[in-house]
């Protein structure tokens, strides 16, 4: 078993140098090989991943999806070493691969939100979500990465964040636009004049006591805003990731309307947002109504070799 082992170190090494932090999996790859040692097993079987997968109990089905997934990563890297190594199949556990249908905003939409963000109470608690959603809006950020913002990680004299890469495992920077700077500006003087300095939190967005801003707490507001203005009803349900989705499909409509070479810009937009490569960006592209039509219109012109405009 101790080569079962050696094997996953390897493994996980070799995806690690390739940019993968696989924090998740390689937890429950060290887990499934000690699984793998108390049921006498010196290979990976299929019904032995599916069992392994299984062992969650009360959770969602898409966790045992996720466990599957990357016992399914190693079966593959390992199949080149054992032979007999079995590779769990895809779509054992429902739910896996489903993509949600991301909302995606309007501007005037985000307007909306922000306004009713403002009009949140305490203040601070309104300056807090009035600010983050906005820096949401306008630079793609996932949730996760902004709340882990500190204070150090914003530069607001060169303009630029820090942002440590949850997927990746290294920072980037993310530049600003002078707008957003100003903005970022104005919520840090007032939360440091309402935060006593022995209650600061070193993060850069904090509750209404000082405290590092968490998850819950936006989600919980993020509800009361979207309900508020209209947007979350029963059966629509818009999430904050969704303006991740509304960033990323905004870009491409704006270089087909300015006829910008989109395929030379995808790998520009997905340094912005912390991907590996492209590909992981197409995920945040949605086919709306008019990049559908700017895009047949590009298609056709390279076609007959009309201009577009």
């Amino acid at each position: 078993m101790s080569e079962l082992s050696d094997h996953l170190e390897d493994y996980l090494r070799l995806r690690r140098r390739l940019g993968f932090v696989l924090a998740g999996d390689g937890r429950v790859l060290a887990q499934f090989v000690e699984y793998l040692r108390e049921q006498a097993l010196t290979s990976i079987t299929t019904q032995a991943a599916i069992e392994f997968a299984r062992l969650p109990r009360g959770v969602d089905p898409v966790n045992w999806s996720h466990r599957l997934g990357a016992i399914r990563g190693f079966a593959r890297y390992l199949a080149t070493i054992d032979p007999s190594t079995e590779i769990p199949p895809s779509g054992v556990f429902p739910g896996q691969g489903k993509r949600p249908a991301p909302y995606l905003y309007t501007d005037a939409e985000i307007r909306a939100i922000l306004h009713a963000a403002s009009e949140l109470h305490p203040v601070m608690r309104a300056a807090t979500m009035h600010t983050l959603l906005g820096l949401l809006a306008v630079t793609g950020l996932r949730i996760g990465e902004a709340l882990r913002l500190l204070r150090t990680d914003v530069d607001l004299r060169a303009g630029v964040l820090t942002v440590a890469g949850p997927k990746t495992g290294h920072p980037r920077l993310v530049p600003l636009h002078p707008s957003t700077v100003a903005q970022l500006q104005r919520y840090a003087r007032r939360r440091d004049r309402r935060i006593p300095a022995p209650r600061r939190s070193e993060a850069f967005f904090v509750s209404a006591t000082g405290a590092a801003l968490t998850y819950s707490a936006v989600h919980t507001a993020f509800c009361q805003i979207t309900t508020t203005v209209g947007l979350r009803t029963a059966t629509v349900r818009p999430r904050i990731h969704d303006l991740r989705h509304a960033f990323s499909t905004g870009w491409l409509l704006d270089w087909y309307r300015s006829d910008a070479d989109v395929a030379a810009m995808m790998p520009v937009l997905s340094t912005y947002l912390g991907h590996i490569n492209p590909a992981g960006t197409f995920w945040y592209l949605s086919a709306t109504p008019e990049l559908m039509n700017l895009a047949a219109q590009r298609l056709h012109a390279h076609r007959t070799g009309e201009d577009p405009r």
